[in-house]
């Protein structure tokens, strides 16, 4: 696996991924801090812009520590950050890693999504030379579920209970892609 130097720029027909820089705070607060949006996240709603702030902070420091990659999802039309998409967990050895992604719900439907998985599937199959994309999300959450069953994606496990986020406790549905499969049909769809 060839950790890139820099945060490469994807580009598809309607969006930028891209890095994630200090005028972005505010529109990441509007992602991360709508309940509904957060619903099926790790985690509770932003209530403050400096979290917004803290978290391109963290977001730099990931990738200085070769822990991660993640980009800002950016209208290609205004360059508006209307969510992020992130690789994680990354394993050199078993050239596998994790993604992560989240959406503002205004953008929900409109295959911004898929559009932005496939950029990030082929970047980290073909650039990265991952073997493995794995997804830990929650099963309720049916529209990621079937954003990544578009791609080839298999269920793999359901882990019961397993985040807690405020009073609520969530499963967690494991699903996985192998490049072999990727490259036999996620790739053309």
């Amino acid at each position: 696996m060839e950790f890139p130097g820099r945060l490469p720029v994807l580009r598809t027909p309607r969006l930028v991924l891209r890095e994630l820089d200090d005028r972005d705070a505010g529109a990441l607060f509007e992602v991360f801090s709508d309940a509904e949006a957060m619903h099926y996240w790790s985690g509770p709603p932003m209530r403050e812009l400096s979290e917004a702030v803290e978290m391109i902070a963290r977001t730099r420091g990931f990738f200085a520590g070769r822990e991660a990659l993640r980009w800002g999802i950016a209208r290609l039309e205004d360059d508006h950050v209307i969510g992020t998409h992130t690789l994680f967990h990354l394993d050199e050895q078993n050239r596998r890693g994790e993604v992560g992604y989240i959406l503002d719900r205004r953008h929900w439907g409109h295959g911004y999504m898929r559009e932005a998985l496939a950029a990030l599937i082929d970047y980290a199959f073909t650039a990265l030379g991952l073997h493995r994309i794995e997804a830990d999300i929650d099963p309720r959450n049916l529209a990621s579920v079937r954003a990544l069953e578009h791609f080839g994606f298999a269920r793999e496990g359901l882990l019961r209970e397993r985040w807690r986020v405020g009073e609520e406790l969530s499963d967690s549905l494991l699903m996985g892609l192998l490049r072999p499969d990727w490259e036999r049909g996620g790739r053309a769809r």
